[in-house]
């Protein structure tokens, strides 16, 4: 008897020795064929997955996150300790323990699905460890095959061997898909919850742990995170008690955290993305967690996007349900830097994102004028130079006769410049057009950048206001009125950040050198101005008179010093006003997408209404600044409709002009020119 137990264990030794040699040998044989090819793993030391860029505004809030995959990478430090103990428990309750792969695992797992497969009432489960999840995750395809299995468990026995248990658990953390295009913990706890992973309870922690099996089926939410409670209480991360209030906790999830943005800021974040995307390209703005600081203030916003809409729907308000609707739009800036605090681009983005604030070509209408009468100004003429108010008949152009007219269809004879620009007479303008020449005249819009430099059929209609261009453009031309000549650009972003805090450039997906104080520059220029100081601060005079008495004063702001234009075109299908205080500009534009007459009442006072009642929200703050007045001027007190001095002929409205050396007032109206001698400018 005992010599044939002897027997028997002798040859159950060699059986078992021969199988763990042929064991062995074929583990070594498997490495061999499957593990020369695999992914380089080691990359994962320095791991930096695709993360959302954020767009914010210039107080620092978010206005919307740009993003592929939905992620917020979280260091391990800052992981719940509850959260981590319920994915282990879901997961792979060996983890703190096992090389890589989990033998007990892999036991119960085969002892248990063999039972299934027999018919017994036992839980189908799988056998992956975290640790093969991620090498899965990061380097290999989801396919059910062998090699597959192989390959996977080789790569998880090397993350073992060369990363810490936590830094394996912190990639899993973060790459694991959750449903809902969230991708990692912090991403989930936003989509699901709307909070950071630092606030989740219990109950929600094993609901994100639930998730990996069926991350897009939330039929059976509260059912598998209770499961996951029950594990966390048989691993004894938790109580019974614990597990039992947990389970009775509602589950609130979001219908579906998307970031969603204000709807106010929506037609200038769009602007944002549409021009980062052509400069730095989709792979760096879209994966690589940028951080974006834009111009916007939120509380312009909010003043302007009200203010638009509320003329839009005063107008809508009383036109038939079936008819098109007035759409317009609105931006403002610092005429100094080209910084966009303001824009709206419609009535709503969601119904039409076409941005009519930088992309509607409309014609601009007496919006121009204030370029043409620069033109005099710079050759020397009189704010109060006299033009000639009165009918022009047989005005030929292009093979057809023209009769200008005033809004009025009045003629008024002798008439100062100035007046002539603060009430907007169509009339002395051609006449003006008349004595520069229409290429001269035209001149001044192009140099300032309203008109483009190829323009092609020039004409008197241009000089008038015909030429087609943005509102941004016009805003951008007005701004030089202002700061002195100098050529602006729209300026959308402060500064681009990465996720390490480097500073990037705008235009390039290049680091640049870091600047502490984090400021936008100031700009920097050696172009000559447009103009010369004494002519634009005429110009600014003169509109500062526009909106103090002539057609702009539905833009008046109590308390603070504005100059302006209003702008119309034939039979009123677009409306303008753009103005702007000492550091603020604005421009609004009303009109339909399909230009036609807006009718009966409605005209540039509708644009002038809307400027006022943003600026008076975006100047409620600031105190009142005049605006710069150059060297070398003088100013004399005037009668507004001669031009005479005030001394001269006392009679009406009595202004303050502002005379360059050499110009003076002109006679007053009883003196014959050849007794006092003509004004500066002569007589147009």
């Amino acid at each position: 008897m005992a010599m044939k137990f002897k027997k028997f264990l002798r040859i159950f030794l060699n059986i078992l020795f021969w199988c763990f040699t042929f064991g062995i040998a074929a583990l070594a044989v498997l490495v061999f064929i499957y593990g020369n090819d695999l992914p380089d793993y080691k990359k994962l030391a320095t791991y930096a997955p695709p993360v959302a860029t954020r767009l914010y505004a210039s107080d620092g809030s978010l206005l919307i996150e740009y993003a592929e995959e939905r992620r917020v990478f979280i260091d391990f430090e800052d992981l719940p300790p509850q959260l981590v103990n319920a994915f282990i428990a879901a997961e792979d309750q060996n983890f703190w323990t096992h090389p890589g792969i989990d033998v007990q695992g892999i036991t119960r797992a085969l002892v248990n699905n063999g039972l299934r497969l027999v018919g017994f009432d036992a839980r189908f489960s799988g056998a992956s460890t975290i640790t093969q999840q991620v090498a899965k995750n990061f380097f290999l395809t989801s396919e059910r095959t062998i090699s597959r299995k192989i390959k996977e468990a080789i790569l998880a026995l090397r993350l073992e061997r060369t990363f810490s248990k936590e830094h394996i658990l912190t990639l899993y953390m973060n790459q694991i898909y959750l449903g809902a295009r969230a991708y990692g913990v912090g991403s989930a706890a936003l989509m699901y919850f709307n909070k950071p992973v630092s606030d989740l309870t219990l109950a929600e922690c094993a609901f994100l742990a639930a998730l990996p099996k069926a991350p897009n089926n939330r039929d059976n939410a509260i059912a598998r995170r209770n499961y996951v409670l029950r594990r966390m209480v048989d691993e004894g991360y938790i109580t019974q008690s614990a597990a039992d209030a947990a389970a009775a906790e509602p589950l609130n999830i979001n219908s579906g955290f998307t970031a969603q943005m204000d709807a106010d800021f929506q037609y200038f974040a769009e602007d944002v993305r549409r021009q980062l995307l052509e400069t730095l390209g989709r792979e760096t703005l879209y994966n690589q967690g940028l951080y974006i600081k834009t111009t916007i203030v939120p509380e312009f916003q909010h003043a302007a996007s009200a203010a638009l809409n509320r003329e839009l729907d005063r107008y809508n308000s009383i036109r038939g349900e079936n008819e098109p609707k007035l759409q317009g739009a609105i931006i403002a800036m610092n005429p100094h830097t080209g910084r966009i605090v303001a824009m709206s681009g419609g009535r709503s983005f969601a119904e039409s994102s076409f941005n009519r604030a930088t992309q509607a070509m409309r014609q601009i209408g007496s919006t121009i004028k204030p370029f043409v009468y620069l033109a005099a100004l710079e050759q020397g003429t009189s704010p109060e130079a006299l033009i000639l108010d009165a009918p022009i008949v047989g005005w030929r152009e292009d093979n057809s006769l023209w009769k200008p007219e005033n809004y009025d269809k009045k003629f008024l004879g002798d008439i100062p410049l100035r007046y002539a620009l603060e009430t907007s007479r169509n009339v002395p303008a051609v006449r003006m057009v008349q004595s520069l020449g229409v290429e001269n005249a035209i001149e001044v819009a192009q140099r300032f950048g309203v008109y483009p430099q190829n323009l092609e059929n020039i004409n008197l209609s241009l000089a008038l206001g015909s030429g087609e261009t943005t509102l941004q453009r016009l805003v951008l031309g007005y701004s030089a009125f202002v700061n002195g000549g100098h050529v602006i650009q729209p300026k959308l972003v402060d500064y681009i950040q990465d996720r390490y805090g480097r500073s990037l450039d705008g235009r390039t997906p290049q680091l640049i050198d870091w600047q502490p104080d984090l400021l936008p520059p100031e700009r920097v220029s050696d172009d000559l101005p447009l103009s010369d100081p004494q002519s634009l601060y005429q110009m600014v005079s003169i509109l500062q008179g526009t909106v103090e008495r002539g057609t702009g004063r539905q833009a008046r702001v109590p308390g603070h010093t504005i100059a302006g234009k209003t702008g119309t075109t034939n039979d009123v299908k677009d409306i303008w006003f753009v103005g702007f205080s000492k550091n603020l500009i604005a421009g609004v534009y009303l009109g339909f997408d399909m230009p036609a007459p807006l009718g009966r009442g409605a005209g540039s006072h509708m644009a002038a209404r809307v400027f006022a009642d943003f600026m008076k929200t975006a100047l409620a703050n600031e105190k009142n600044q005049p605006f710069s007045v150059p060297d070398g001027m003088t100013f004399v007190r005037v009668n507004r409709m001669s031009g005479a001095a005030a001394a001269d002929d006392p009679n009406g409205t009595i202004i303050t002009e502002a005379f360059k050396p050499g110009q003076k007032p002109n006679p007053a109206p009883h003196k014959t020119a050849a007794q006092s001698g003509p004004s500066v400018g002569g007589i147009f």
